[in-house]
């Protein structure tokens, strides 16, 4: 087949809105397929409703609330994942997490495994510190960049 046909066939995938084109020609079968991501929505419009006073307190404390969240997120270190594939607690299905909630944790302490394309790679910390929160279920899909523990530094 053409390297020509090829590339155009690529660039037909590329620039409309089809995902998938499977030619054959002389016995050799191309089949081109463009991954879609999912894309997350924006910001969502924010709705002011003038509330009664007692919805009006509530309404403070709520946001008091989540003020006081975003300030403890704010001190927590993220530890993302480097690359897309698969979220592992542990190194085999019976064996121990490599780490909890609460458990105190070193630099260079392995706290999970993700697998990509068949290789198993060990995600260590980056930082000194006590695990708050562990972001993704195990055997979930992880994202590359996407948040998979909360730290807090000591």
């Amino acid at each position: 087949m053409d390297l020509n046909l090829v590339k155009k066939l690529i660039k037909i995938v590329d620039t409309s809105g089809i995902t998938d084109l499977e030619v054959e020609q002389d016995g050799v079968r191309i089949k081109i397929a463009k991954k879609i991501r999912a894309v997350q929505g924006g910001p969502k419009p924010h709705v002011v409703v003038s509330p009664a006073s007692s919805e009006e307190v509530e309404s403070v404390d709520t946001s008091a609330k989540k003020e006081n969240t975003e300030e403890k997120t704010n001190t927590l270190h993220e530890i993302r994942s480097p690359i897309v594939g698969t979220f592992y607690r542990a190194p085999a299905p019976d064996a121990d997490p490599y780490i909890q909630v609460g458990d105190i944790i070193t630099k260079g302490s392995v706290l999970c495994i993700i697998e990509a394309m068949k290789l198993m790679n060990e995600i260590e910390s980056d930082i000194d510190g006590r695990v708050i929160k562990i972001l993704v279920e195990n055997g979930k899909p992880v994202e590359f960049n996407q948040p998979l523990f909360l730290i807090q530094p000591n």
